[in-house]
């Protein structure tokens, strides 16, 4: 059967690939082999400025040469795909992706002037040093420049927006499903913003780990093919050429050589990489379904999209899908997070393979959680505060102005004033004439009692407004 969207097994291929397809230069087949291409090619140029080596230097074209080759195009990954299953040119099936990448280089240089480097392509190491980094470079690449200035962004921009615009906006709240003390819409909006805030912001400061020490992270081969070069030394120079962005610039996440490796770096960055994406979900998935219940209440409402169906059977519906889309993408995500962080670190002895086998699935992670944050995006360009339901469900709870009273009274020496107010309101439907009537029988200064009757649901927001415009 024919490859298509429609022909996928995979949702993120088939249904949701026009969300899932920005991911597609990061974690596809063919990025994979860009990444492993542009980091042989980079240990190239490397190997050869490496003065201790005693290799010849390569003139400007040699290293323009090689700065093509590394910026892989699809028809040459295609080509190391026919290397590693058939064969191409003369080069036999290699059954083996990363050696299919080597002697694609090879092809590449072979006949001109930099072919008498060819055997210093790939040069001690092992399989696990390049995909290593490429991996690395990979999660680098696309946290900053897909996930930071993706949907994300757009999501903390209306969170915040919302904070303004409502910060006002008192509404009731809810503890253990029942009324409590008000707070207002905009207030529980910046409350998801500054925890989007605080992972996002810690998460841009860590690094991702990779190794380059060999066959079982030791260094046999380079030790014994060339013991006068400090290797420890000119790996981390190596790696730290990953790192540089351009004049003013730099990255927010680095890539760091690991030293102590087996055949594998241990993963344990990877570990967090996906337990930062993992929280940042758990925050979002937690924000869609208060939205949910927002709709629900009719506190936020949905514009209806013109030919739009929210029901097959019930034609007034409009269903809150971008948030339950959102929601479901998100768990999805998260499950495959949780398993890359308990499974990734494990590894027997000096290396099994079943870390390749996982590490292949990233892209499906990362695009459920792209799908979700896209939704919710949507889902938000939907709504609308009702600020007449809001203030409705808020005046039909006056019983929440028991907290008020009760600790207004135990300021002025009233005793037991707590008791009294669940005396009052406990289990009980009252109206705020039943709480006046009660204030005027206290026996408190006129002034309180005032106060006290002046106050409504709607005024007993507390700092609500302050906390959330504020700024930090």
């Amino acid at each position: 059967m024919e490859f298509e969207p429609l022909t996928a097994i995979s949702s993120v291929d088939g249904r949701y690939r026009a969300a899932a397809e920005a991911l597609a230069p990061y974690f596809s087949e063919y990025a994979l082999i860009r990444y492993r291409i542009r980091v042989e090619c980079e240990y190239l140029i490397a190997l050869t400025e490496e003065k201790a080596l005693g290799i010849r230097a390569l003139t400007d074209n040699e290293r323009e040469l090689l700065q093509k080759i590394a910026d892989a195009s699809l028809e040459d990954a295609r080509i190391v795909k026919r290397i590693e299953r058939e064969g191409y040119e003369g080069i036999p099936a290699t059954n083996h992706d990363v050696k299919a990448a080597e002697y694609f280089i090879k092809s590449k240089i072979k006949e001109t002037s930099l072919e008498d480097l060819s055997e210093w392509v790939h040069f001690a190491l092992t399989s696990e040093d390049v995909n290593s980094v490429s991996y690395a470079l990979m999660l680098r690449d696309f946290f900053e420049e897909a996930y930071l200035g993706g949907p994300l962004r757009e999501i903390e921009r209306t969170l915040m927006d919302l904070s303004d615009r409502e910060a006002s906006t008192a509404m009731l709240s809810r503890t253990h499903g029942q009324s409590a003390s008000p707070t207002t819409f905009g207030k529980e909006m910046r409350v998801f913003a500054e925890r989007l805030h605080r992972q996002v912001d810690v998460f841009k400061n860590t690094s991702v780990l990779a190794k380059w020490g060999g066959a079982t992270g030791s260094y046999n081969a380079h030790a014994i093919a060339a013991p006068e070069v400090d290797w420890l030394d000119f790996s981390k120079r190596f790696i730290e050429r990953f790192n540089a962005k351009g004049i003013g610039q730099k990255h927010y996440m680095r890539v760091l050589l690991n030293e102590f490796t087996t055949q594998i770096e241990p993963h344990d960055t990877y570990a967090e990489y996906f337990d930062y994406m993992r929280r940042i979900n758990t925050i979002l998935i937690d924000l869609s379904q208060d939205m949910w219940r927002y709709i629900s209440d009719g506190w936020v409402t949905q514009k209806p999209k013109e030919g739009e169906v929210g029901s097959s059977a019930m034609p007034h519906k409009v269903n809150p899908i971008d948030f339950e889309n959102a929601e479901g993408n998100f768990g999805v995500a998260n499950a495959l997070f949780e398993h890359f962080a308990r499974k990734l670190p494990v590894s027997r002895l000096q290396r099994d393979l079943s870390d390749s086998t996982v590490e292949r699935t990233f892209g499906t992670a990362l695009a459920h959680t792209i799908v979700a944050q896209q939704s919710l995006v949507r889902g938000f360009g939907k709504i609308a505060v009702n600020h007449a339901a809001i203030t409705e469900a808020l005046e039909a709870h006056p019983e929440v102005l028991a907290e008020a009273l009760q600790t207004v009274l135990r300021r002025e020496g009233a005793q037991m004033p707590y008791e009294k107010l669940k005396e009052l309101t406990r289990g009980k439907k009252i109206t705020i004439d039943d709480i006046r009537t009660f204030i005027d029988g206290l026996d408190i200064s006129d002034d309180v009692k005032q106060k006290l009757c002046d106050l409504t649901p709607e005024r007993y927001i507390g700092l609500a407004v302050d906390i959330a415009q504020r700024r930090l």
